[in-house]
């Protein structure tokens, strides 16, 4: 069989000849991942090397160049992955998958004896296929001028990485034969499997040939397994990352009676070829994981595929023959759809990465990296493997770091076994994998159990074999034999401890929220390590966690459980809260009243009070407020509400020493601290410039009010009696409001000679009947002012 690669396989030794780089793009089916590394063979000197991305895929390709080759598999060809190798001394092309590529550079930067390096499957835009080209093409600028690279990719936007290298383009031209693509005629309801599983019935009685689904995940192939009612000949297959090998490698094989019905995640979006498919049913959807750097937590997300991704799929139905695609979504629906999905580097946990960048030594920066990762994840990514040890304040690596880096594990899961020894190496595995025990409720033992019984799950026994290689791996001679410890090794930001009232709510060590669900075993337990949430907001949700000892919590982190003395002002209870405090990262296992906490602490914390419940302003105090914002020509304090709040540090604090609480801010008088901000010069300018009052005939001051538009004051008509010019302030008319004997004002003016020449006589008219026994002379002009009502028998 002609494959369309073939095609381009001289101009690609050419390329790789001159210049020593290059790009593939070539579609699905074009025959890239087996034809290029044998035709390169002869052509290279050394031994060439090809990530992919998944384990499957890394098996079936081995396997088939091998077959191509004529020789038997782990002789000219091989494979290397996690826990498993089928290489010899006469290997020259050796298929890896992820990690191996960057820890054989890590401990051999030159890659001695390798003279290609092959990324296959680009597209996916796995963090470690990003780090790994990184890496060596810094190796190859630097140590190894001979060392050859070529990426290879189905759907790539190839201008970027070719870019990236200083590479040319090849391209192989479009698949042999056509697909048909079909598409729902309207939107799926959003309760979508109901639909499928009716599409996939129509879509087998109305097609020849085999059939490849496309879903989210597992649980989604479950339920599809469970709803199918197929015809006899229908031989329903599943296939997805953690079903057994033999499993994965019976729906790869072709049937030899019968109709093969495969339901896949996207591990057969890749290099991976399912013989007889002539017929592809895509869901639309991509299962993928999120990390949250706010919480420290990564969850999976099912997301619309891309549209990369849907091609890429409709691909598989054109390998053998025309085909046909149908698709769960309209064609009107397409354009919503991203053109690729995200790089793994923008959406993942990065600790792994500043892991083996910090081994390296160098910053993401540094290298040539095709996407740089977010400044704000990476930190946090140091921020833990500095918790664990792994790098020192400075960022730098250090030798626990470096004895990490060599474990093929995540760095919690690594510091841990480096910690604990050969006994967590069970619980490592166990923590690596996918849960085993998914209906099981949430206690970690009850998968530990599993695993030390007699139960032969193909899962279970997945996990056993791997800690026995983790075994071997892990540090002799250092022994801890507590679960809870090694859990709370792995997770020391993740150790929760039970909000006092809520049962299933935890307040973990790293600040974050979790809860049970509400009928969990433990969730009435005080503490506990979670070592599997759902990375959900503030309110993660526990799916796996054990009870921990404060006994053990302590014993393991006695350098870090310390006291603290905390003065707060809490919103709750209206009034500063003095509390000591024996924590442990944000959870505090003591919690006591601090009595004699200092009054300058106490006075600190009631100012957040003060900014919650905001200023209280007595009148004397706006007054002067008013006065100070109208002597904008002294240079004197911003007495603006906004800039108060801003510095009661400055001028408050000093005059709330002995207030705690809300009732007490309530009879607190702002007057003496406004008047403390401005010295005496000050003081006397604004008297000058603004007076606080205005002295009547009689020697008593009335205080001006200043917040109207005009100066106003409020004083008995008696009062005034004999003032024959309007009184003034700064060379503006006062607003005088004259009041009746009982306090009532009766006339508002801004000219008082005015007034006594022409309305006084009317309110003298109207004045004299309801007060009699007050003064109320025809010409007050000429009449003395007084407080006084009249003298008896006048």
């Amino acid at each position: 069989m002609a494959y369309p690669i073939q095609e381009i396989l001289e101009q690609i030794a050419g390329v790789l000849t001159q210049t020593g780089r290059a790009v593939v793009q070539a579609p699905p089916g074009a025959g890239k991942t087996t034809l290029v590394p044998l035709h390169l063979l002869p052509h290279i000197a050394g031994r060439i090397v090809m990530l992919e991305p998944r384990r499957l895929a890394a098996r079936m390709a081995a396997a088939r160049i091998a077959q191509l080759h004529g020789s038997p598999l782990g002789d000219v060809v091989g494979y290397s992955m996690r826990g498993e190798s089928k290489t010899s001394a006469q290997t020259r092309i050796e298929v890896v998958t992820q990690g191996i590529l960057t820890r054989r550079l890590q401990s051999d930067p030159e890659l001695s004896g390798v003279g290609l390096v092959i990324f296959d499957e680009f597209h996916e835009r796995s963090l470690i296929s990003d780090l790994g080209l990184a890496l060596c093409l810094e190796s190859a600028s630097i140590l190894r001028e001979d060392l050859k690279l070529l990426v290879m990719s189905a759907t790539l936007d190839a201008g970027p990485v070719a870019e990236l290298m200083s590479a040319p383009v090849l391209t192989s031209e479009g698949r042999s034969y056509p697909v048909e693509i079909r598409h729902l005629e309207k939107p799926a309801a959003k309760r979508w499997e109901p639909v499928l599983h009716a599409l996939i019935q129509s879509a087998v009685a109305e097609t020849t040939g085999g059939v490849l689904v496309f879903l989210p995940g597992e649980p989604e192939i479950r339920r599809t397994l469970a709803a199918l009612s197929l015809p006899k000949e229908c031989q329903v297959m599943p296939l997805y990352g953690a079903l057994p090998f033999a499993e994965q490698q019976r729906a790869t094989k072709p049937l030899e009676a019968g109709r093969k019905i495969v339901l896949a995640t996207s591990i057969a979006e890749t290099s991976l070829t399912i013989p007889d498919i002539k017929v592809v049913i895509d869901a639309g959807f991509a299962r993928r994981a999120r990390f949250n750097p706010s919480s420290g937590m990564s969850q999976l997300i099912t997301e619309k595929a891309a549209k990369a991704e849907a091609d890429q799929r409709a691909g598989r139905a054109g390998r053998v023959g025309p085909g046909i695609c149908y698709r769960l979504w309209t064609k009107g629906e397409e354009g919503a759809r991203r053109a690729f999905p995200p790089a793994e580097i923008e959406t993942a946990d990065l600790a792994p990465m500043a892991l083996e960048l910090a081994a390296w030594g160098s910053a993401p920066g540094e290298l040539s990296l095709l996407s740089q990762p977010n400044a704000g994840t990476y930190s946090e990514a140091q921020n833990l493997l500095t918790m664990l040890g792994a790098l020192d304040e400075s960022k730098r690596i250090t030798a626990h770091g470096r004895a990490l880096a060599k474990l093929p594990l995540h760095p919690r899961l690594a510091h841990m076994l480096s910690v604990a020894g050969p006994d967590a190496a069970m619980l490592a595995a166990l923590l690596s994998d996918r849960d085993p025990l998914r209906a099981a409720g949430s206690d970690l033992l009850a998968r530990l159990k599993a695993l030390a019984g007699g139960d032969k799950a193909p899962a279970l026994s997945r996990i056993r074999v791997e800690a026995k290689r983790l075994a071997k791996l892990a540090p002799k001679g250092k022994t801890l034999d507590d679960p809870a410890e090694m859990a709370a090794l792995a997770y020391p930001d993740r150790i929760g401890l039970r909000r006092t009232g809520e049962a299933p709510h935890y307040l973990l060590s790293g600040g974050r929220g979790a809860q049970f669900e509400p009928d969990d075993a433990l969730g009435g337990q005080r503490l506990i390590v979670a070592t599997d949430l759902d990375g959900e907001g503030r309110n993660a949700r526990i799916r796996q966690a054990i009870l921990i000892a404060e006994s053990s919590l302590r014993a393991l982190f006695e350098d870090q459980i310390k006291w603290h003395h905390i003065c707060e002002w809490s919103r709750r209870e209206g009034r500063v809260r003095a509390r000591k405090q024996e924590r442990f990262g944000a959870i505090a296992l003591q919690d006591q009243i601090w009595k004699d906490a200092p009054d300058a602490e106490i006075a600190a914390a009631f100012l957040d009070g003060v900014r919650q419940l905001g200023l209280r302003f007595s009148p004397a105090a706006e007054r002067l407020r008013a006065r100070v914002g109208l002597a904008s020509e002294l240079d004197l304090p911003d007495m603006s509400e906004a800039a108060l709040l801003e510095s009661l540090e400055e001028w408050l604090l000093p005059h709330v020493f002995g207030l705690r609480s809300k009732e007490d801010w309530k009879g607190f008088d702002l007057l003496p601290a406004l008047q403390a901000m401005l010295d005496w010069s000050q003081t006397q300018a604004l008297d000058k410039a603004v007076p606080p009052s205005f002295v009547t005939p009689m020697g008593r001051k009335i205080p001006i009010d200043y917040s109207g538009e005009r100066p106003k004051i409020e004083l008995r008509l008696q009062e005034m009696f004999g003032v024959t010019q309007h009184p003034m302030v700064s060379g503006t008319p006062l607003i005088v409001s004259l009041l009746s004997p009982a306090g009532r004002p009766v006339q508002v003016t801004q000219d008082l000679p005015a007034f006594w020449k022409t309305s006084y006589a009317d309110v003298r008219k109207d004045m004299r009947g309801r007060y009699p026994k007050h003064p109320w002379p025809e010409d007050p002009t000429q009449s003395a002012p007084t407080l006084r009502a009249k003298p008896r028998g006048t």
